[in-house]
Formats: structure tokens, sequence, C-alpha cells
């Protein structure tokens, strides 16, 4: 299940990337709360089974990196929720990281 979440959230980058690209900003900010989403449920199932950490955690971090490729690509309005996003998704994948090798696991 955190494969097929992340795999919709990588979708869900690309559909708000191209919609940027295209001038349709609503279009594209409802593709970045649904990638948000999606990345919430990938993070808390692979948290859960504690299978694909690792690749979610790339995931989420090249996700991340692209939000912020596309914010530096908007205007001030786009980039404050561009940037809430990221923000999010380093949050989620910070989370992964402690679980894969942080406190309380020697």
């Amino acid at each position: 299940q955190p494969g097929l979440y992340i795999e919709i959230a990588r979708r869900e980058l690309e559909v708000a990337d191209q919609a940027y690209v295209a001038g349709k900003p609503d279009q594209a900010k409802a593709a970045v709360v649904d990638l948000v989403n999606y990345a919430d449920q990938a993070h808390d199932a692979a948290k859960k089974t504690g299978k694909k950490l690792k690749n979610i955690e790339i995931s989420l971090r090249k996700m991340a990196a692209k939000l912020r490729d596309i914010k530096r690509t908007q205007s001030a309005d786009e980039q404050d929720a561009l940037q809430k996003a990221a923000d999010r998704l380093e949050d989620l994948r910070t989370d992964l990281l402690s679980q894969m090798f942080g406190k309380g696991t020697k």
C-alpha cells in the first residue's frame, strides 16, 4: 500500500507541474493538495507496516525538491502554498528517517 500511495502522489506532482506550465493555477493547487494527502497516506502506511520506508523517504525527498523547483517559477502568491507543501513532505521524510535510524533502536 505505501508504494501505491506514493505512486499516486508522484502522478499528482506531474499533474500539478503540467497545470502550472499550462497556466492553470487552480487545477495545480488542487493537485498539490492531493499530492500532500497521498504522501501523508504513504508515510502512515509505511510507518505502520515498516516496509518500503527507504523508498518512500527517497520519493518524498525528490518530490519536495521538485516542488521547490516549481516554486521558483511561480508568482509570490503561488510560492507560499508550494513551500508549505514542500515543508510538509520534508517533515514526513524526517519522520521516516527517525524511524529508520533514530531514537531507541539501540
